[in-house]
């Protein structure tokens, strides 16, 4: 029987993914997000509307068929859009997914943190990859159109509360992300935190941009350029200061 508390609205699904948490796993992108960020990549997320409807038994199921090539770090990744807009149909898929001894993993924003997403990290999320997108308030509104971004903060604050593991995600945008004082601004923030094992930097790049445009929107990077590699060797060696592991996808 289907009812909402048991449904996922689906985007995509991405059967052996290797860039979305440790191992080989399988992703599932969900539909919606409240924030429509400069770079997003995947913007024909955002909306609410559209995506498919899939019954958590059946996504259990091509879990379990995945099983065998998870090995043993792989499992599965929820990412979107937003996960955590789904948070109440997720307690059940990733209970039933603990259950088979699949490997968990939120990929998010944080802008989420309320009874149903706390259950869910708290209890059956084994990773929790946070992205953050800027550390000034003006920087934070410019990228994501919303405004606080203490949001990402009291997320992390609270994943760092349960002792579980935590990864950090971060865009390398030259001139608006990719500069030294933010980098050491990040590190300063989260350097006692023991729960965080890396942080992965993304270079920045325009390959969405396709995506803005077949949707009628106007893509306002288009002056960004992408890093350099010796902007990115630089923005590794300041975070190599602060983090045990920085890697660059």
């Amino acid at each position: 029987m289907k009812t909402k508390d048991n449904i996922l609205n689906v985007h995509s699904i991405e059967s052996f993914g290797t860039h979305d948490g440790p191992g080989v796993r399988m992703v599932l992108f969900l539909q919606g997000c409240k924030l429509k960020c400069l770079y997003c990549h995947n913007p024909d997320t955002i909306d609410t509307a559209g995506g498919k409807e899939y019954h958590i038994d059946e996504l259990v199921k091509m879990a379990i068929k995945l099983k065998p090539y998870f090995g043993k770090k792989g499992g599965v990744t929820v990412s979107g859009g937003e996960p955590l807009l789904q948070s109440k149909a997720l307690i059940p898929f990733f209970k039933r997914l603990k259950e088979e001894g699949i490997h968990t993993n939120i990929d998010t924003n944080g802008r989420v943190l309320n009874h149903f997403s706390e259950e869910l990290i708290d209890k059956y999320a084994d990773l929790v990859m946070l992205d953050v997108k800027h550390m000034t308030e003006e920087g934070y509104e410019y990228i994501t159109g919303q405004r606080n971004k203490e949001t990402t903060f009291n997320f992390a604050k609270h994943r760092e509360a349960s002792g579980k593991a935590m990864w950090l995600r971060y865009v390398l945008i030259p001139g608006i992300t990719n500069t030294p004082n933010l980098l050491h601004a990040m590190g300063e923030y989260f350097k006692e935190y023991e729960t965080i094992e890396k942080i992965e930097l993304q270079p920045y790049h325009k390959l969405g941009i396709h995506k803005w445009e077949a949707l009628g929107w106007e893509y306002q990077l288009k002056e960004a350029r992408e890093n350099t590699k010796e902007e990115i060797d630089a923005a590794k060696e300041i975070l190599q200061n602060y983090f045990k592991e920085v890697k660059v996808n």
